[in-house]
């Protein structure tokens, strides 16, 4: 007897993932299309804001707010690779060095920043105006790993599943 074989339509596929460049693309036309998200944007002196927009098959795509001393932890996207953009504002994206040291990196408007599957970083508006970005991840976001740095040493400190942008933890 033959094994059956199953050939799943296009529709009924899982989607492919999408390259670090090819997600920043996605961030990049969406930053180019105001009109698609401006009317979109809340600001929450409590925490950061978000909200999913449209994207590719196969990616979670979030705009986000940022106000003043608003931010992440140090974390990762599990197996998910990231990409965003900066639409308003200036974000910092901190990453660490081979040696464990936290390296700053200022983004403006209209620059994108590729995150590794894997890759630890953070981001935080430091500035006094508001900050908006759009960020996008494929495979779609399912776990993310909170870090700690001390005497130089980036160690895990909790893991959550999530569907959400850069999860709080307890959010």
């Amino acid at each position: 007897m033959t094994p059956a074989t199953t050939t799943l339509s296009p529709s009924l596929a899982p989607p492919a993932t999408l390259s670090l460049a090819a997600l920043a693309a996605v961030t990049r036309d969406l930053a180019d299309r105001p009109d698609l998200w401006r009317r979109l944007v809340r600001f929450d002196r409590g925490e950061r804001w978000w909200t999913r927009l449209e994207g590719p098959p196969g990616t979670d795509v979030w705009l986000l707010s940022w106000l003043r001393s608003q931010g992440t932890e140090l974390h990762d996207h599990g197996e998910s690779g990231a990409a965003f953009t900066v639409v308003v504002g200036t974000l910092t994206e901190t990453r660490p060095d081979p040696q464990g040291r936290l390296v700053p990196l200022k983004l403006r408007v209209g620059q994108a920043q590729t995150v590794e599957p894997g890759a630890i970083h953070d981001v935080v508006n430091d500035h006094a105006e508001p900050a908006v970005s759009i960020h996008a991840y494929s495979p779609r976001l399912e776990r993310m790993t909170y870090y700690t740095r001390a005497a130089g040493r980036i160690t895990a400190t909790h893991t959550v599943l999530t569907h959400e942008p850069e999860q709080e933890p307890g959010r």
